[in-house]
């Protein structure tokens, strides 16, 4: 492992809470598509499977802030624990409906109560905020972290649908639930290096949601969650087309590989100038690597597209998550994070309706451009809402900070 990678390990207990948020993430990518294999080779129902992944995307992107909200308030055992047990209590009910083939009604029902899910990924970077806070090791450790997501992403589907079509049908959301009740306990079990929760007197009333520039970087990360819904429900129509289905998932896994790279370099660099400008940047670049996936005409040519448009995800992630700890107060700074990926699950569920519609009617390879026009829209909203990112940080005490002036700061200290 590269030395900076190797230095923020150095922290006590940091190897075991990022291990718990490694297998409490994997249900993450595992839960929508091993719902959508289960019922659809329980009952055939396309349809069918696709509203309840979605219903249950959509209940986490409703509740997962809130759950967020009160592990700032309570800590992440007293809040996490129960809320699993809720969403695996949940799944297992929609296993159990959809294999005694119980009414259409009652999946939607147990659907909803599955979103009850913890961002295992906010807690983990949570934690190394509160070690590493104002040092340069975050930002290894925010890049560590979107390395470990788009592992997930490269493990979680294959295994999933993998086990539901090669095994029994639910076996995909059975293993699902078994990690997020494995992860979030083992990371639960970790006293030491859990936050500890401000003074009640020091919260605030009201939602992270109402910083400014959190409310930018979460509808651009609608677009870009609309970004990554649409490639894949597209990639794997266009894979079908082209006489091998399967192929989905490896074209799938290399444009995960491709952000996973990305984001191991970007760990290892020490960016220089304003994070919103490089914020800007990335979110500009995945909208124009989007371009030339019209272009691709085989799967060959389709990998190495997938590839380079992969390579912008995990460095904007990385300078995303930053710049929420910057606008966002630290008594609400896992709300801050979790709003941001209730804006990548709802765009993700935008994305594949849409994906889908555009398959259905004009064929895969002119679909792509419903990945494209998201991207042109992230790229449009971070545009219009640059500012607002580059306005002045509010300290502590209310009086606000030019953001080139805090770095300064970071920077002589860290010197």
């Amino acid at each position: 492992m590269p030395s900076p990678y190797r230095a923020i390990f150095a922290a006590p207990g940091a190897t075991a809470f990022s291990a718990a948020g490694l297998v409490g993430r994997l249900p993450l990518a595992m839960t929508g598509v091993g719902v959508l294999a289960m019922i659809s080779e329980l009952t055939g129902r396309y349809r069918l499977a696709g509203l309840v992944a979605a219903t249950i995307a959509l209940a986490a992107a409703a509740i997962g802030p809130r759950i967020s909200r009160l592990v700032d308030r309570h800590g992440q055992t007293r809040v996490l624990r129960p809320a699993t047990l809720v969403s695996v209590a949940s799944g297992t009910g929609l296993i159990l409906c959809a294999t005694a083939e119980a009414p259409v009604w009652t999946l939607f029902l147990f659907a909803v109560g599955t979103g009850c899910v913890p961002s295992v990924g906010s807690m983990v970077r949570a934690r190394w905020a509160a070690i590493y806070r104002d040092r340069k090791e975050l930002h290894t450790a925010y890049s560590w972290e979107a390395i470990v997501d788009e592992l997930c992403f490269i493990a979680g589907p294959p295994l999933a649908i993998g086990l539901s079509t090669g095994w029994f049908p639910a076996a995909g959301p059975v293993l699902a639930a078994l990690f997020l009740l494995v992860g979030v306990f083992w990371l639960t079990a970790q006293k030491a290096t859990e936050p500890v929760p401000a003074p009640r007197e020091e919260h605030t009333p009201g939602s992270a949601l109402a910083s400014r520039a959190l409310q930018v970087l979460v509808v651009t990360f609608v677009a870009t969650g609309a970004v990554f819904g649409s490639v894949e429900v597209v990639s794997v129509a266009f894979a079908e087309e082209q006489g091998n289905k399967a192929a989905s998932s490896v074209a799938l896994a290399i444009y995960a590989a491709g952000s996973c790279l990305a984001g191991l370099v970007f760990g290892l660099l020490r960016p220089k100038g304003s994070a919103p400008r490089r914020w800007l940047l990335g979110v500009c670049v995945m909208a124009v690597s989007l371009i030339p996936l019209q272009l691709a005409g085989n799967l060959v040519a389709l990998c190495a597209v997938l590839f380079f448009a992969g390579l912008a995800i995990a460095p904007t992630m990385v300078t995303t998550m930053a710049l929420v700890a910057s606008h966002v107060p630290g008594t609400k700074l896992t709300e801050g994070m979790t709003w941001v990926s209730t804006g990548l699950a709802v765009g993700v569920a935008l994305g594949s309706g849409a994906a889908g519609i555009a398959v259905d009617e004009w064929g895969a390879r002119t679909a792509y451009a419903v990945p494209g026009v998201a991207g042109a829209l992230a790229a449009v909203v971070a545009f219009l809402g640059y500012r607002r990112l580059a306005e002045p940080v509010p300290t502590t005490e209310g009086q606000p900070v030019d953001e080139h002036d805090q770095q300064g700061e970071r920077d002589t200290r860290l010197a």
